[in-house]
């Protein structure tokens, strides 16, 4: 069977969207087992609790749950086990020098498959205080407000 093509997304974190000021992103693969595999072409993934640390000159994507596969055997997999991340040297050093600084972090965007391989967005992550969070909320309703008056004026003029 040929492998498919294009990007067919798995996950999205939008709570790390709401939650974090998103930084650089980096595209990296996952080493997965099997189970896992079938598992998240099924759909099923959480990344809502996911974050990645930098151990040993390695990434690591911690806290992601990746259901049991239904009709795995005694060969599941660990639903939260840690995940080895594909990345090159260079970006690793990236993402270690930037998680030393304080109040950063790694967060998981979303999980997809990039022409049959599976892969995860990664980004680096600064943390939003409520205020910021309450800024973010009240630009997006200002936004949709302007939109709507934009949709609303064209509407008239076109139906002169």
């Amino acid at each position: 069977m040929p492998r498919p093509t294009g990007r067919v997304l798995v996950a999205q974190n939008k709570k790390a969207r709401h939650d974090y000021e998103i930084g650089e992103r980096f595209e990296a693969g996952l080493v997965l087992t099997g189970t896992e595999v079938k598992s998240l072409r099924g759909g099923r993934c959480s990344l809502t609790e996911g974050f990645a640390t930098v151990d040993d000159g390695e990434v690591w994507l911690r806290n992601v749950n990746i259901p049991e596969y239904r009709f795995g055997t005694w060969t599941n997999h660990a639903p939260k086990r840690n995940r080895k991340l594909l990345l090159h040297r260079r970006e690793i050093e990236k993402l270690h020098r930037a998680t030393e600084a304080s109040g950063r972090t790694i967060v998981p965007l979303s999980i997809y498959f990039s022409d049959g391989y599976a892969k995860v967005e990664i980004a680096i992550a600064t943390g939003k205080r409520d205020w910021d969070k309450r800024q973010t909320i009240a630009k997006r309703d200002a936004d949709r407000e302007a939109q709507r008056a934009l949709a609303v004026r064209s509407k008239r003029r076109a139906g002169r």
